[in-house]
């Protein structure tokens, strides 16, 4: 499927803010990918898709969660998580997506991983530092990122799990342990955490 007529079919399967939220996804993560050296293209294309199945209804998202089989553990935590898993087995069979780092971007966006690839932390962090989010801390990712990935994607991962801890909701373990693994990372590099 060419480059176009992807963009138009994400666009048909959310509502113009998210959409407006999509194509920021995409610049941010193109600049990350010429800052530290991937490929602009791949992190275009699972920016591009990272929200695919994002507005699909929950009973429609957990019924294509079982039909594929993913992991069910998932389901017990907050529906949000589901979105990125699904769309990375939709967009593999609706659009002959196959390259696995790029899946796995789309995959792991929202909840992280341990060992994450250059792609999945590039994904990851465009997704929380876009032109167009605006919550509480979010210009100080921003810096962070202009110096570290693994840096900002902490920054980023202990907002969320603020948030969380905030409403009284569960944290994924992934997520904590994406969190970890990325602290360890930093640390071998000789950065901190602050």
């Amino acid at each position: 499927m060419n480059r176009e007529s992807l963009l138009e079919a994400t666009r048909s399967q959310m509502p113009a803010r998210r959409w407006e939220h999509t194509l920021g996804v995409m610049s941010s993560a193109v600049a990350l990918a010429k800052r530290y050296g991937a490929d602009p293209e791949r992190a275009e294309l699972a920016a591009l898709l990272h929200d695919y199945c994002k507005y699909w209804p929950i009973d429609e998202q957990r019924r294509v969660y079982a039909e594929e089989g993913l992991d069910p553990e998932l389901l017990d935590y907050d529906p949000q998580l589901l979105h990125g898993p699904i769309a990375a087995e939709v967009v593999r069979k609706r659009h002959g997506i196959a390259d696995e780092e790029v899946l796995d971007a789309i995959r792991y966006h929202t909840s992280g991983r341990e060992n994450m690839t250059l792609l999945d932390k590039m994904v990851c962090l465009a997704d929380y530092i876009e032109p167009g989010r605006d919550f509480p801390g979010v210009h100080i990712i921003r810096e962070i990122a202009d110096h570290s990935l693994e840096r900002a994607l902490i920054a980023g991962l202990d907002s969320t799990i603020r948030f969380l801890l905030d409403k009284g909701k569960k944290v994924y373990p992934l997520t904590l342990a994406a969190r970890n693994a990325l602290l360890e990372e930093a640390g071998r590099a000789g950065f901190g955490t602050k």
